[in-house]
């Protein structure tokens, strides 16, 4: 069944949405969240509310992050009598979700996220974790295959990387096109994260090398070092990495390991390339 407010505003390109209108779907959303009563719960993208309506009911604080200025004066019109409800004005890209929160105690986050910003968002979640207790996202599927790819599948890259240092991550279902509006001409899937301690001691350096280690993915990881420092060779057998290898192969341990040998800095050539 879907929502009466799904007519009102219309959705914007630019700001890559289409509107989630299937109660169903909701429902399996908020169901994934495992609310007992009482929590926090920060909803990125709130659009049109739908989700956001039924938050209200079960969570015991909402707090509404939304950009699109079209929207704001909707949302406030729907929830702002409600007292468990907030609206933030913001772009969740740029935001500070400890100060957001405004709570020692553990969130959690749910979103309906455009491809656009997947991997933007994922850092500064990524960045933020300590502040929830876990993440209930949804992306375009291609995304959530990704996040989710371990050493050696075809769709592991920098984003699965990335997660699997910061979070566990499990996908939970997809979500067909007719769930939304406008109908999207891709499929949707939901994955929930949970925050992990990390072992990266420098998240810029790692990051950095990990980019640069997936640049080219049908190249070797060598080959892809190669044209920033002539020790490239000397550095992965250090780490114990067969130059040879694609990045897909590596796991978390050898790139954390490959990371740890360039900030010993013992190769004067890598460090000038990445700190």
């Amino acid at each position: 069944m879907d929502s009466p407010y799904k007519r009102q505003p219309f959705a914007k390109k630019s700001f890559g949405q289409n509107f989630l209108v299937d109660d169903g779907v909701i429902a399996k959303i908020v169901a994934a969240l495992r609310l007992v009563g009482g929590e926090t719960v920060i909803e990125i993208g709130s659009g049109r509310g739908a989700l956001t309506e039924t938050l209200i009911q079960k969570a015991g604080r909402v707090i509404a992050i939304e950009l699109d200025r079209d929207l704001i004066p909707v949302l406030h019109a729907r929830f702002g009598l409600f007292k468990n409800f907030e609206l933030v004005d913001t772009d969740a890209l740029k935001a500070n979700f400890e100060e957001i929160a405004a709570t020692t105690d553990k969130v959690k986050l749910v979103a309906n996220l455009p491809y656009n910003i997947s991997t933007a968002i994922l850092q500064r979640l990524s960045d933020q974790r300590h502040v929830f207790s876990e993440l209930i996202l949804m992306f375009q599927r291609e995304v959530v295959e990704r996040i989710t790819a371990r050493a050696g599948h075809k769709e592991r890259g920098f984003l699965s990387v990335l997660v699997e240092a910061n979070f566990d991550s499990e996908k939970l279902f997809d979500v067909p096109g007719k769930a939304f509006r406008p109908v999207p001409k891709v499929m949707s899937s939901v994955v929930r994260l949970t925050p992990k301690d990390s072992e990266i001691a420098d998240k810029d350096l790692f990051r950095k090398i990990v980019s640069k280690g997936f640049l080219q993915k049908r190249k070797t990881i060598f080959n892809n070092f190669k044209s920033d420092f002539s020790d490239a060779k000397d550095l992965l057998e250090m780490s114990g990495i067969d130059p040879n290898r694609r990045a897909e192969t590596l796991t978390l341990d050898e790139w954390i390991n490959l990371v740890e040998s360039v900030a010993n800095g013992n190769l004067n050539s890598v460090i000038e390339c990445y700190t």
